[in-house]
């Protein structure tokens, strides 16, 4: 018994063990300079950051971090994933877990990690095939009715969305495509839900999404497999993955970024709610419109009803104007009988006055004429004593040269005709 009482002397609490610990670490090593890769960076509301740092050569090790307000506010950039710093602090222990911890006490960045580089190699890969560009964006389906979800069934996500759908249009119905969102196996698997989602055309908007977690844990959503299942979906793609400041090939790709799973349920669904009384509003317009509509051609009823009067006086007003344009057609057709029978009257003495001078002028042209062919018939020539001759084929005989001795010829005269014969031919006139 006295042998086992230093046993019991020398037993730790836990705590005590932890702080002896942290006491020999701080006095072993004090104030230490570690290089490494940020991961799960992390700023509270209180300011202060905590955050885990791995090495860059793809070992397993990792510190869990902590880096105060007091220390915080004199960084001089910005800490985010994948950044490569170096920092400065104290090794200590955690006694709430049993963890090995660095209080930070200045931190100074390097470069960007090998995960963060291959993050920005492969965007810009991407981006000259043209996976992020602006023009092949579509719009979301206004009103869906029914919405995809890709994303793990354990997923803290789903529920999330579901939630949201819920809230905002529990009329539209979800259709999960179940994938696992982290590890080796995720790319392909995600790409083949989202390519199955596509095939099957039995949504409206697909929502692709996962929870927050370190540059690692979201990286199945860089792969180039899953971002060009996204680009080249025939169904409208919005992407939620992680928190706000997280940035994935996959978002950039889609036709809607959302900056948590959360938003993107609210940016794939209207406001149920909202749509309703938007519905109230037009409802109400139109009714307003339908009424004003009506009071205004009430109104014009009741001037036309004024205008009418009662029927038995229109049609006597009517009758009136009837009879009132009969006697206009009539006295108007007296006046046009008068007038045209005036001016067939005038049109008559033209006529007959035409044709005096008419008949007069062809009368004295046909006694000129009938002078003139009076004084050119041969007949009254023959009866100043001249006589007609021609030959025995009836031709006139013009000349004497014509004639030849015996020659046969018949005269005519006015009261008769004798045949004679050419006894002899003389040219020239007696005495030449």
């Amino acid at each position: 018994m006295l042998n086992e009482a230093p046993a019991a002397s020398r037993a730790w609490s836990v705590a005590g063990l932890l702080l002896a610990a942290g006491d020999a670490l701080a006095a072993r090593l004090g104030a230490v300079t570690v290089r490494g890769e940020l991961a799960s960076f992390t700023r509270a509301a209180s300011g202060h950051c905590y955050f885990t740092l791995k090495d860059d050569d793809g070992q397993a090790a990792v510190l869990r971090c902590a880096m105060f307000r007091r220390a915080a506010v004199l960084l001089d950039f910005r800490p985010g994933d994948g950044q490569q710093v170096e920092l400065r602090g104290r090794l200590g222990v955690y006694e709430a877990r049993g963890e090995l911890q660095c209080i930070v006490e200045s931190m100074q960045r390097l470069g960007a990690g090998s995960l963060y580089e291959l993050f920005l190699r492969q965007k810009a890969r991407m981006e000259a095939a043209g996976l992020f560009d602006a023009a092949r964006k579509r719009p979301l389906e206004a009103y869906p009715r029914r919405i995809g979800v890709v994303t793990s069934l354990a997923a803290a996500a789903l529920h999330d969305v579901l939630t949201a759908i819920r809230r905002r249009a529990p009329h539209v119905q979800v259709i999960v495509y179940p994938a696992p969102v982290q590890g080796a196996d995720a790319p392909p698997q995600l790409a083949e839900a989202i390519r199955r989602a596509g095939e099957r055309a039995e949504v409206d908007t697909l929502i692709v999404c996962r929870g927050g977690g370190s540059m690692e844990d979201l990286w199945a959503f860089n792969d180039e497999l899953v971002v060009r299942a996204v680009a080249t979906s025939p169904i409208p793609v919005v992407c939620g993955v992680g928190h706000e400041t997280d940035v994935c090939l996959a978002e950039l790709a889609a036709d809607l970024r959302a900056p948590t799973p959360t938003a993107a349920a609210e940016l794939a669904t209207p406001v149920r709610d909202d749509e309703l009384q938007r519905l109230v509003q037009l409802e109400r317009r139109l009714r307003d419109a339908a009424a004003r509509r009506l009071d205004t051609q009430a109104q014009r009823l009741d001037r036309l009803a004024l205008r009418l009067g009662r029927p038995a006086r229109l049609v006597s007003q009517h009758a009136g104007r009837l009879l009132m344009l009969e006697q206009r057609k009539r006295s108007a057709l007296r006046a046009l009988t008068l007038l045209q029978r005036r001016r067939v009257d005038e049109l008559s003495q033209r006529l007959h006055a035409a044709v005096r001078r008419t008949v007069g002028t062809r009368h004295d042209h046909l006694v000129h004429v009938a002078a003139r062919l009076e004084a050119a018939d041969p007949r009254r020539v023959l009866s100043r004593g001249y006589a007609w001759l021609s030959d025995g084929a009836g031709r006139p005989v013009t000349s004497a040269k014509a004639l030849r001795p015996g020659q046969p010829l018949q005269a005519q005269w006015t009261d008769g005709q004798a045949e004679l014969q050419v006894t002899s031919v003389q040219l020239g006139l007696p005495g030449d």
